[in-house]
């Protein structure tokens, strides 16, 4: 019969400025994929290509002319009937430099072989059973800015929360990280922080070294990525954990993996399947970590809902451990309205909700 691909891109507008390390951000671009058998389009899967700006490995890529060929592709291709062949057909079709796409394909086949009902897998998270922490993380901005939406995720509840720095003053950072441990100490507070490479290599144990007095859990990719012997450096002579974030991205094969994380041996991983390529490339990264005693949490990267839904749900299939680092669904002013939905500190599929996407227009 083959497979019929549409798409539709779709600008994501933030609902405030949001700042990080490299620059504010006020939209974001998708492109919304659906995917159906031919002569049956009533039933059909969403799966979202999403990339950020100066990060996503195939940012720079016409995703209107690789959807296109796609198309052609898809079209010689019937439905897998196993999740397990969903991926060897995305891997057969993607090129690994396409990270973006092949997240975005598994989650529309994925769907589509579920029923066309947005359950990408089927587990206790779907069936509104079971919620998942997370970090409630707080952008970047003025101080003041920043102190309210602390506030804002302590009263709501939020037992872990995740502040980027590396934009602002740094002595001003450790102001408001005082400001924090003095209201809330280690055993209330989870606190991590995520420099997104902010930090340059001649002083970043010094910088290091003065957020010790924080009790952070961690922080995220202190150094810019690609610099292999000096984050093994930063990894082995911090006093604070380090987590690879941007590091990952890029890195393809099994073995390069393997390499990566031995040679540089951080404390954990960070894994963003919409970056990485995916949920059979994140999971690949999951085992490599485990086996060499590395913790590990799955963190979105500005997916509209369609996207967020797929990562929770594939996260949720886990027995991990601690806060993910999920987003709430609650950023821009133009999401697509789902079931997702924050309670106290965690996130959850509420069933009594219901999807809306009728301003979608596919071609």
């Amino acid at each position: 019969m083959g497979l019929i691909l549409k798409f539709t891109k779709h600008v994501l507008n933030f609902k405030f400025d949001a700042g990080t390390s490299r620059g504010v951000l006020k939209t974001k671009e998708a492109w919304i994929l659906k995917v159906y058998q031919a002569g049956n389009p009533k039933i059909y899967g969403l799966g979202e290509v999403s990339t950020i700006e100066r990060l996503s490995f195939d940012y720079s890529v016409d995703f209107e002319s690789e959807l296109e060929e796609l198309k052609k592709e898809l079209a010689q291709m019937e439905l897998p009937q196993y999740e397990n062949d969903i991926y060897k057909l995305v891997k057969n079709v993607v090129s690994e430099y396409r990270p973006a796409i092949r997240f975005g394909l598994e989650t529309a086949l994925l769907d589509l072989l579920h029923g066309g009902e947005f359950k990408i897998f089927n587990n206790d998270f779907y069936h509104s059973e079971k919620g998942i922490p997370i970090n409630g993380l707080i952008w970047m901005g003025e101080r003041d800015f920043m102190k309210q939406q602390i506030d804002e995720k302590l009263k709501l509840g939020f037992k872990c929360i995740k502040l980027k720095i590396g934009a602002i003053d740094f002595d001003a950072e450790c102001e408001l990280l005082k400001y924090i441990r003095s209201q809330y100490p280690a055993d209330q507070l989870i606190l991590r922080v995520d420099a997104n490479g902010a930090f340059i290599t001649q002083d970043v144990l010094k910088k290091l070294e003065r957020l010790i007095d924080f009790d952070l859990h961690s922080i995220e990719q202190p150094i810019m990525p690609k610099q292999p012997e000096a984050m093994q450096l930063v990894c082995e002579k911090s006093q604070v954990p380090i987590a690879l974030d941007e590091e990952l991205i890029g890195v393809f094969s099994k073995r390069d993996k393997t390499e990566l994380l031995k040679d540089i041996k951080p404390k954990y991983i960070i894994l963003k399947p919409s970056l990485v390529g995916g949920f059979a490339a994140t999971a690949e990264w999951i085992e490599i970590a485990e086996s060499q005693h590395m913790g590990w949490w799955i963190t979105s990267a500005l997916e509209s809902n369609i996207g967020l839904n797929a990562i929770c749900q594939f996260t949720a299939g886990y027995n991990y451990v601690g806060h993910q680092g999920l987003g709430t669904g609650q950023l821009f002013e133009n999401n697509i309205h789902s079931p997702l939905a924050i309670q106290g500190e965690e996130i959850v599929y509420n069933q009594t909700l219901s999807w809306d996407y009728a301003d979608l227009e596919f071609n």
